[in-house]
């Protein structure tokens, strides 16, 4: 009588060994494939770097006096501070304006809306998204400029000596296209994306924990504070990021609502420039020496700012997920 063989109680019902006979050639490839498409982005970006930090030697021989200087006028300076000032704070303020809509509206469709209601506005939003930055910018020039610049020279002479709001809507300059409405013309433009990353984390949030919240007499206000809130303010913060790294980078439409200066002013209602609108415009200009050298660098200045805005949006998601699952 031939002796009963028992089986480990350890190991797993049925084997991977069939599987791994049959696929091992696809899988590898698979995983060599993944891998090289990986390490590519990291080539690409190392030698976009690599590339227009040579050609903005020139701009960067002249030292740091020379690039932060504010003025820029493609003769004999080039300074960075303005172009980069209007690039931060037409950014800033479409990120102030465009995120409570942003939420709001991602709130209003995931905890109040209903599901069949919802839908058409979540399409219409992913269509917005989608919409040409030009159209945004002819839109702004040809229908917003003017009608702001009777609205922009009213609150000028209403807070004019007034502190704090006198410095920052006053002035005797004041003009359609300016910083303010480059902001709004971004506020409108990452308003969509805001939304949509936003939508998709708080619709993440277990019903569970919802239901709990209520069980416990909680209003609907009170749950999204105390559940919802928690659980995707890291995503949602991560989605704000994204915008505003997607703000930093817009061209066209800041280019035709920003206006034509260069300065670094309190005044949100002059106009100035930023540096993807100065590259655009002034490129074609640049036909080489320190001029061309300097609008390098200074693209180089705005990849660089774009990576470490997204690097630290992916850090709050990968923390937020982390604090999701308890780790």
């Amino acid at each position: 009588m031939s002796a009963v063989t028992k089986a480990d109680p350890a190991t797993p019902a049925g084997s991977a060994h069939p599987l791994n006979r049959r696929r091992p050639l696809g899988d590898r490839g698979f995983q060599i494939l993944a891998l090289a498409a990986g390490l590519l982005v990291l080539v690409i970006l190392v030698l976009i770097t690599v590339t227009t930090a040579q050609q903005s030697t020139a701009w960067f021989s002249g030292g740091f006096k020379d690039i932060f200087q504010v003025a820029f006028d493609g003769n004999t300076r080039f300074g960075a501070m303005g172009v980069l000032y209007g690039t931060v704070i037409s950014s800033v303020i479409g990120v102030i304006i465009g995120v409570p809509v942003s939420v709001g509206i991602a709130l209003l469709l995931t905890q109040v809306v209903p599901a069949r209601w919802a839908r058409p506005f979540v399409y219409v939003i992913d269509l917005l998204a989608v919409v040409p930055s030009v159209v945004w910018g002819l839109w702004g020039i040809i229908v917003l400029v003017p009608w702001l610049q009777k609205i922009y020279v009213d609150i000028a002479s209403g807070l004019k000596g007034v502190p704090v709001l006198g410095t920052l809507f006053g002035g005797p300059n004041v003009t359609g296209a300016s910083f303010f409405t480059a902001g709004l013309i971004l506020a409108i433009m990452i308003t969509p994306i805001i939304t949509s990353l936003s939508r998709e984390v708080i619709a993440t949030v277990p019903d569970i924990d919802k239901e709990g919240a209520y069980a416990l007499g909680a209003t609907r206000w009170e749950m999204i504070r105390g559940a919802v809130w928690p659980h995707s303010q890291g995503g949602v913060v991560g989605a704000i990021l994204v915008g505003f790294g997607r703000a930093l980078g817009e061209t066209i439409a800041v280019a035709l609502v920003i206006g034509d200066s260069v300065e670094v002013t309190p005044h949100l209602f002059y106009s100035g420039h930023s540096i993807a609108a100065i590259i655009a415009l002034q490129f074609g200009e640049a036909t080489g020496g320190e001029f061309r050298s300097a609008l390098i660098g200074l693209g180089l200045f705005l990849f660089v700012l774009t990576i470490v805005v997204n690097l630290v949006a992916r850090w709050f998601v990968e923390r937020s997920t982390r604090r999701a699952r308890g780790e």
